[in-house]
């Protein structure tokens, strides 16, 4: 991943006063309504808010099956946590930052012991404008500490998800994991309709002012 952000860096750097959107591979963007208003329409409305930002929430996506689909991956299939998912606040040097939530969840949180702390986090900032000596962070923040928050300090901004299948990926490639894995379902699991209503009732992201 090192070598993903290093060349995100270069292309923020190339693209100054440009709205960028990254993501790793076998994932999926979803914003407040994508069904019938397109990534410009949402970047519009985030102008208008005065946020160069939107954060980002990663929900994991994995098979019903893994016996028919060991490598983690099927579209056709696809579930979500519905629950188990929860934020904290971030604290440096002892002290709250303010509107920068932390968030875990997901296979990341039920499969923790094969998880490193440092990537056990949700969210992330995966759509944002490019500005002057703006950079991502091994963390996946930005070095701009305002571009990191939920939301401005008035009012609810947008949020967006990221439907990732890119833990269950991993999870059933690491040898430490996939031998004591039989099954990503439990009993919060729920099959993932690929739209951004369920994804708006599930809490997994909102259109703050954006109706």
């Amino acid at each position: 991943m090192e070598d993903s952000i290093e060349v995100l860096n270069k292309i923020i750097a190339a693209c100054t006063g440009k709205w960028i959107y990254y993501a790793f591979n076998a994932e999926y963007l979803y914003f407040p309504y994508c069904e019938t208003r397109t990534i410009k329409d949402a970047i519009t409305f985030m102008e208008e808010e005065r946020r160069t930002a939107v954060f980002t929430y990663a929900i994991d996506l994995y098979p019903e099956n893994l016996s028919d689909h060991g490598n983690g991956v099927d579209i056709g299939t696809a579930h979500l946590d519905r629950n188990g998912h929860y934020g904290q606040d971030r604290f440096v040097d002892g002290e709250i930052v303010e509107r920068q939530p932390e968030i875990f969840g997901g296979l990341r949180w039920r499969y923790e012991e094969h998880i490193p702390w440092e990537k056990r986090r949700v969210d992330r900032i995966s759509l944002f404008k490019a500005t002057s000596d703006l950079e991502i962070l091994p963390d996946l923040r930005m070095n701009n500490a305002e571009m990191n928050t939920i939301a401005c300090e008035w009012h609810n901004n947008m949020t967006i998800a990221i439907m990732s299948f890119r833990v269950a990926k991993a999870l059933m490639h690491n040898p430490g994991s996939a031998d004591v894995i039989n099954n990503f379902h439990w009993g919060g699991s729920r099959k993932f309709e690929w739209n951004s209503t369920q994804l708006m009732e599930l809490g997994f992201m909102e259109p703050g002012q954006w109706f």
